[in-house]
């Protein structure tokens, strides 16, 4: 109905019926005429297809565009350990150029593009999982009042997921990237960690990564979703049901731009404590932190909102895998009429 696919009708389900013959007999039975609704979209919401779709698309768009900025993440991580030679951003690549080359600024592409792709499969994928299930657990009116709380819960939950599939990638990505020397592909960088420290090596940093992604993420899908109503209620002249495909797309994408320096903010003190963590040995994240003091945790923070602002082609790839697959997406939330007449709103 708020797609504007169906219209009301005298059926309960806002459907048309049709007069089905039953098998035995010369009776009819009422049945719903789903035939536009099957022309318009590629699968069930909440089925099994629809959450595979979108991990799909987490898997294609995050892999890709975080690849995309691994000099700039290379960079970043030099900053935050060694800020004594790498003074700046500009500095940074300057330094990298001379000593390692054009090719040195690609090191750690592999585990970056396989550790975000995984990351964004669980991130994607269980975020619209648990959105269902909460939603469901609180109920139609109370999913409402409580929605930027229902996003933050959702999204912390299937980011709690996703870092346990990116870690051992990352902790790699950081040695190959921060330790001159130690390894210059997974392949060799992989293997050794796990020589000199067993599998702690890859998920001694989780804790701390936890305490990166989950704001991050939290921040992330709960800006988004709200810069969206934002835009669709204030700027946009129109409802999104009225929009075209590009136009909704146009939407996602600056909804994702402003939303991508205040998550970057937000998660950066931790960022600076895992890059340092998975470079050393033997090193907790408090002794990290107590080092590092408060000017430390924030280097490398202009080149991370960079990076942030960037990911805004993640929302833009991810929404056209949506379109492209015809995936059900449901309009912006709406008070139900039930709480309407609660307060008064409708007889």
């Amino acid at each position: 109905m708020d797609a504007r696919i169906l219209k009301r009708c005298q059926s309960p389900w806002n459907t048309p019926l049709l007069p089905v013959k039953k098998p035995v007999g010369t009776d009819y039975r009422p049945v719903q005429d789903l035939r536009e609704v099957n022309k318009r979209y590629s699968c069930e919401y909440g089925s099994e297809k629809f959450y595979a779709l979108f991990g799909f698309g987490g898997v294609l768009s995050c892999g890709l565009t975080h690849t995309a900025v691994v000099p700039l993440d290379l960079v970043k991580c030099r900053m935050q350990v060694d800020p004594q030679k790498y003074k700046g951003i500009f500095n940074g690549f300057s330094v990298t150029l001379k000593e390692d080359g054009f090719r040195g600024l690609a090191k750690g592409w592999a585990p970056t593009f396989i550790g975000y792709s995984l990351q964004r499969l669980c991130k994607f994928g269980f975020y619209e999982v648990f959105k269902v299930l909460y939603s469901n657990m609180l109920g139609e009116e109370n999913a409402y009042l409580w929605c930027t709380s229902l996003y933050l819960a959702a999204s912390a939950s299937a980011e709690f997921f996703a870092d346990i599939a990116l870690a051992p990638m990352e902790a790699a990505k950081v040695r190959i990237q921060t330790q001159p020397g130690y390894a210059n592909t997974l392949r060799d960088a992989a293997p050794k960690m796990y020589k000199e420290e067993g599998l702690k090596a890859f998920y001694k940093g989780a804790a701390s990564f936890w305490m990166r992604q989950i704001p991050y993420t939290m921040m992330k899908f709960a800006y988004f979703e709200r810069t969206v109503e934002a835009l669709y209620k204030f700027v946009v002249p129109k409802p999104r049901s009225e929009c075209s495909k590009p136009e909704q797309l146009v939407v996602t994408f600056v909804a994702d731009y402003i939303a991508g320096v205040f998550y970057a903010i937000v998660s950066h003190p931790a960022d600076s404590v895992v890059s340092v963590l998975n470079k050393e040995k033997g090193s907790s994240a408090s002794q990290v932190l107590k080092r590092l003091g408060f000017r430390g945790v924030w280097k490398g923070l202009f080149a991370r909102i960079m990076i942030s602002t960037l990911t805004a082609l993640q929302w833009l790839i991810y929404d056209s895998v949506k379109v492209y697959f015809r995936l059900p997406r449901p309009p912006p939330p709406e008070m139900p009429e039930s709480l309407k007449k609660k307060l008064g709103y409708t007889q």
